[in-house]
């Protein structure tokens, strides 16, 4: 198999990197930054907007790593990810995208979602309502080989590596003890077991803590 991380420096991207070299995957980083500060011996530097059919067609699955906090950029999680379903469009290739969890749903109809509950922190509302319409325009796409995962609610960048999950579907779930809670690392580890050995094919999926 031959993957790529796009957005591969960034903080969940470089963890999604190290899964994959980790169990020998052949892993290819791209990203913007002169630097490589992965852990991939093959890099593209080029930015995501420029990625070309050329740049992605011989991998097999390219993950979508992208992902800004910036208001005046928050557009760019729908731009950036239409641009990857065109020059993906008909292809055999997987794409597979590093989600939100705001767009999960809270009731078995999936007519109300996390980000329009009342108690949603207004901070984290404009980053959670941009990743939710790149979903929502995402699954106009039938020309492609898509899976999105979406995390737990509490997303920890610093959460430690226990190696299980619990995968889970559309809607918001929690575990044993009353969680809604995943490390990166853990997270890392579902996106290249889903690259491996997933089929969610134009599907939306989520993880948590076990």
């Amino acid at each position: 198999m031959k993957l790529a991380v796009i957005s591969a420096n960034g903080r969940s991207g470089r963890l999604i990197v190290e899964e994959a070299v980790d169990r020998g995957i052949d892993v290819t980083a791209i990203a913007r930054n002169e630097e490589n500060t992965t852990s991939a011996e093959k890099y593209l530097k080029k930015d995501l907007m420029n990625l070309t059919k050329n740049d992605l067609k011989e991998f097999d699955v390219v993950i979508d790593a992208f992902g800004t906090w910036e208001n005046d950029k928050l557009a760019l999680h729908s731009t950036t990810l239409k641009h990857l379903c065109d020059i993906l469009s008909k292809s055999k290739t997987r794409l597979i995208v590093v989600g939100g969890a705001g767009s999960l749903y809270t009731n078995k109809e999936h007519t109300k979602q996390i980000a329009e509950a009342k108690d949603f922190p207004d901070m984290y509302k404009p980053v959670a309502n941009a990743m939710k319409n790149a979903l929502e325009e995402l699954r106009q796409r039938n020309d492609v080989r898509w899976t999105y995962i979406s995390p737990a609610l509490d997303f920890q960048p610093e959460g430690k590596r226990t190696g299980e999950y619990i995968l889970a579907g559309e809607e918001l779930k929690f575990n044993n003890a009353n969680e809604s809670i995943i490390s990166y690392a853990d997270y890392a580890i579902a996106i290249i077991d889903e690259a491996t050995k997933g089929n969610h094919i134009q599907k939306r999926i989520s993880v948590l803590k076990k």
